[in-house]
C-alpha cells in the first residue's frame, strides 16, 4: 500500500505554473492528487498543465485567476468545483517580490501591490476554500489543508526587503488564525518558509543577493525543485493532519545561520 497515494483527493495550487508552485503541482500529480492550477499567464499554464498531463497522475486543469482579484479567485473556485466536485487542499503559493525599496524610499503604491499578492491574496483564496470545506464538514465530510507559501525573510532581516518580509510576516499570522478558527472543522493551516529556491521570481533579483545567500546556507546549497514534491505530497497527506498553525521553515538551516 502506498502511505501517500492521494488518489481521489484536489488540491488547488495558486501560481502553480512555474517555480515552487509547479514543483510542488508535480508532486501531488504524481501522487495521484486531481491537480487545479490557478494563475494569471495562460500560455504558462497551458505548458504546466501539458506537463503534468504526462506524469500519468491524476487529472490536471488551469483556470485563469489573479489573486489580487477577488471576482477571478471566486470564479477560479467555481470552476474547479464544477470540474472536480470538491477541493480537499489549497496550496496559496502565487506571490510577488516586493518593491525593493529601501525604507526611506518606501511608496503607498509599492507597499500596496505587494500586499494585494501575496497577504490579501491568500486570505482571499482562503476565503473562498474555506467555506467550500466548511459546508462539506457541516454535512459530515470534515477535513481540509490549507497551506501558504511565506518566506524566511518573514522571520530575517533583509536589506531593501520590508514590504516582501512584512507581507510574509503577515500570512504566518494568518496561518495561525486559520488554524485556530477552523480545527473544529479538521481544518488544518500551515506556512511553509522557503530560503532560496531558483525561481523566476529569484532570477531577477540581484546575483550578488544568491551569492550572500549560499554563503550563509548551512547545508551549503540552494533548495532543490525535486524535494517540493515530496513536501507537498507530506501537507496534502493525512500523515500531516496534526500539524496545524505553524510555520515551517524549509531552508538548508539559513534561518538559524
Amino acid at each position: 500500500m502506498d502511505m501517500f497515494d492521494l488518489s481521489g483527493r484536489v488540491a488547488i495550487v495558486t501560481g502553480g505554473n512555474s517555480g515552487i508552485g509547479l514543483s510542488m503541482a508535480k508532486g501531488l500529480a504524481k501522487a495521484g492528487a486531481d491537480v487545479a492550477i490557478w494563475a494569471r499567464d495562460t500560455r504558462k499554464s497551458a505548458s504546466a498543465v501539458s506537463e503534468l498531463d504526462k506524469l500519468g497522475g491524476g487529472r490536471v486543469a488551469a483556470f485563469a485567476c489573479d489573486v489580487a482579484e477577488e471576482a477571478t479567485i471566486e470564479a477560479a473556485m467555481k470552476a474547479t468545483l464544477d470540474a472536480f466536485g470538491r477541493v480537499d487542499t489549497a496550496f496559496a503559493n502565487a506571490g510577488r517580490s516586493g518593491a525593493g525599496s529601501r525604507i526611506p524610499d518606501i511608496t503607498a503604491e509599492g507597499w500596496d501591490a505587494t500586499m494585494a499578492v501575496n497577504t490579501r491574496g491568500a486570505a482571499l483564496t482562503y476565503k473562498h476554500v474555506s467555506r467550500h470545506m466548511i459546508e462539506r464538514a457541516e454535512s459530515g465530510d470534515p477535513g481540509g489543508k490549507l497551506i501558504v507559501t511565506s518566506s524566511d525573510q518573514s522571520i530575517m532581516g533583509v536589506n531593501k526587503s520590508s514590504d516582501y518580509a512584512a507581507s510574509k510576516a503577515a500570512v504566518n499570522g494568518l496561518t495561525r488564525g486559520a488554524a485556530f478558527e477552523l480545527a473544529r472543522y479538521g481544518i488544518t493551516a500551515n506556512a511553509l518558509l522557503f530560503g532560496f529556491y531558483e525561481t523566476p521570481l529569484t532570477a531577477a533579483a540581484n546575483p550578488k543577493f544568491g551569492e550572500w545567500i549560499a554563503k550563509r546556507v548551512p547545508l551549503g546549497r540552494f533548495g532543490d525543485h525535486a524535494g517540493l514534491e515530496g513536501l507537498a505530497v507530506f501537507f496534502a497527506s493525512p500523515h500531516s493532519d496534526y500539524i496545524t498553525g505553524q510555520s515551517l521553515p524549509v531552508d538548508g538551516g539559513l534561518c538559524i545561520s
